[in-house]
């Protein structure tokens, strides 16, 4: 009996998971999109250009191919 009690709760506990890395280079590629066009429409771009060089680089050596296609953006920061 006990080792069945065990099994089910074993089996309905939830425990939290850490987010993959593609989940989260997804989020921070949607953060970084965001944090751009907010830049590009406030004409504040240098100051963003300075903090987020980095990240893009990162971000972008770690997606996949399929989704650098997906997300492509034509970047100003980067000369592309």
């Amino acid at each position: 009996m006990f080792i069945a009690a065990l099994f089910t709760i074993v089996r309905t506990w939830k425990q939290p998971k850490c987010p993959s890395t593609d989940d989260w280079i997804r989020k921070m590629w949607y953060i970084y999109t965001v944090e751009y066009y907010s830049a590009i429409k406030k004409n504040d771009i240098m100051p963003f250009a300075a903090t987020c060089m980095e990240l893009e680089n990162l971000i972008l050596s770690e997606m996949s191919q399929k989704d650098k296609d997906k997300y492509h953006m034509i970047s100003f920061i980067t000369g592309i």
